[in-house]
Formats: C-alpha cells, sequence, structure tokens
C-alpha cells in the first residue's frame, strides 16, 4: 500500500512551496498536479518539474472528480498531488481524502500559504474577523446568483469582513476584480441592497505572494475604473474596523483617511455609535461600527 500526500503550492511561484512539501513530492514514485481550482502566475508547468525532479500529470477538474487515476497510483506507491494555495481549501481535495480512506490509503496533507491568510496580513486585517468567505463566478444572462451579496450583507450584520474569490476557467481565463465589483454593483442596485454601492469601502488584492504584491483600497465606485493590474485578484469588504485594521487600510493599501473615519459600507442607524479609540491612544483613525445593511 502507497500513500497519497496533498501538498500546497502556495500563491505565486515555485519557491512558495515549502521545504517539506518539495521533500514528498521529491521522493513520491508519481507526482499530480491540478490547476483548476487556483493558478501560480509566477511559474510554469516545465520549472515545477526541474524543482520536484521528475515528470507531473496535470489533472484537468473531470480527472480530479474523478479520482480513479490518482487513487490507483496510491494503492501501489507513494503520489503526489500538487495543489496551489492549501490544499484542503477546495471541497473537491476533501472529498478526494476522504476517499483513499475509506479505500484504506494513508493520506498526509503538507500545508501551503493561503489566501485566506495572506489577504487579512497584506491589508493589515484581523484573520479572526473574517466571515464566510464566497466567490464571483463567471455570469450569463440565464446565470446571476445572488449568493455572493447575500454573504456580504450576512457578514456586515456580524461587523465582520468578506473575503471575496473570483472564479477562473481551466482555459486560463480569469474573472477580474473590476468586473466582479461591476456584477456585485448591478446584483446590489437590482436588489435595492445598502450593503455594496459605490460608496462602500472595498479592497483589491493582486499577485499575492510574489516580491511585489499590490493592495489598493478604496469607493468601489472608484476601485472599478481604476487599473488593478493583472490577475490573479481577490476582493475583501472590511466589516467593523479595529483602530489598527483602519490605520493599516489608510497606510499600506491607500485608502482615503475620510473615507476610512466614516465607517465602511452603509451609515449605522440611529443609536449605533461609533467605536472610539482605547485609553492611551492619542492618534490614528476612528474605527466605525458597522450598520445592518
Amino acid at each position: 500500500m502507497g500513500e497519497l500526500a496533498f501538498i500546497g503550492l502556495g500563491l505565486f511561484d515555485e519557491k512558495d512551496v515549502t521545504l517539506k512539501g518539495l521533500e514528498v513530492a521529491k521522493a513520491a514514485d508519481v507526482v499530480f498536479a491540478e490547476f483548476y481550482t487556483s493558478a501560480l502566475r509566477g511559474t510554469t508547468i516545465p520549472t515545477l518539474q526541474l524543482l520536484v525532479g521528475k515528470p507531473i500529470r496535470v489533472l484537468t477538474r473531470h480527472d480530479l472528480e474523478q479520482g480513479s487515476e490518482v487513487l490507483e497510483a496510491a494503492r501501489i506507491g507513494n503520489v503526489a498531488l500538487l495543489i496551489p494555495g492549501d490544499p484542503m481549501a477546495a471541497t473537491t481535495h476533501v472529498e478526494l481524502r476522504l476517499r483513499a480512506h475509506d479505500a484504506g490509503i494513508p493520506t498526509r496533507i503538507v500545508h501551503g500559504p493561503s489566501i485566506i491568510s495572506a489577504a487579512a496580513g497584506l491589508l493589515g486585517l484581523q484573520s479572526y474577523k473574517f466571515g464566510r468567505a464566497t466567490t464571483v463566478p463567471f455570469t450569463s444572462e440565464a446565470f446571476r446568483p445572488g449568493s455572493p451579496l447575500d454573504v456580504i450583507e450576512e457578514n456586515l450584520e456580524r461587523g465582520l469582513h468578506t473575503l471575496i474569490l473570483l472564479d477562473l476557467k481551466e482555459s486560463g481565463e480569469f474573472l477580474t476584480a473590476r468586473e466582479a465589483i461591476r456584477y456585485l454593483l448591478g446584483l446590489a442596485k437590482s436588489k435595492g441592497s445598502v450593503a455594496f454601492s459605490e460608496d462602500t469601502l472595498i479592497c483589491v488584492l493582486g499577485h499575492a505572494g510574489s516580491d511585489q504584491p499590490r493592495s489598493f483600497s478604496g469607493r468601489a465606485g472608484d476601485l472599478v475604473v481604476r487599473d488593478l493590474g493583472s490577475p490573479l485578484h481577490c476582493i475583501v469588504v472590511p466589516g467593523k474596523l479595529h483602530f489598527l485594521e483602519a490605520e493599516a487600510l489608510v497606510k499600506l493599501a491607500g485608502a482615503p483617511s475620510s473615507l476610512v473615519a466614516e465607517g465602511p459600507g452603509p451609515k449605522a442607524p440611529a443609536g449605533h455609535g461609533s467605536r472610539t479609540r482605547p485609553r492611551g491612544r492619542t492618534s490614528g483613525p476612528r474605527a466605525s461600527r458597522r450598520a445592518r445593511p
């Protein structure tokens, strides 16, 4: 009996994989990889193969969801499955691990850097103040889901930040932040929601994990027309801000001081005050209480 190792590749290029992950991949009898759940924009398959020292079989979505090729290889040898980000961020990988477990195949996880933690770090936001994440998919006339806006509204009601991931296709096409912002603005307008308007404070990240990640923060109406660079992007809608978070958005992501001081999103109804600075704090923007949309 062999083993199936799920190895996280990180966020941007071949240098993001951990030493442990590289060691496990080099020791494997067979190496697979998938890039339909995310992508590494700073490297190529040939470069990864040189790093690992052996061929890498790239799986399609169908291959991975079917899983038979990976499981059969793991019955008789050590298999490494290379996955962008952290291995268990996608349901597909969890399902494959459970199938391996049911088949008596030992599994292991070698974690990698994930956008779930990187987004908070790059923006200076507190990771435990994020609520449920959501994804804006490619849309069509027949497919315009309202769930991304629902998640934003739910998180704002609780004062939590929202991480918004953006869809990609196996063909290599990426949904851009501007396209996603435009969709959310239209969706909110059609539903009469104030949770995502042109005046909503949002953040956009690009090239996370690279030597030059790009961080933007400002009004949704301003960022939707701004050059935000090439994908991969993600969006964050801040909830209730701690004073250090507010200061970080101004200094690290270029958020307008006046917008952060007013508090992100819709104004609080009567009776909802703003968060005051803690004792001893003499400078820095205030963080406002997040209103229920």
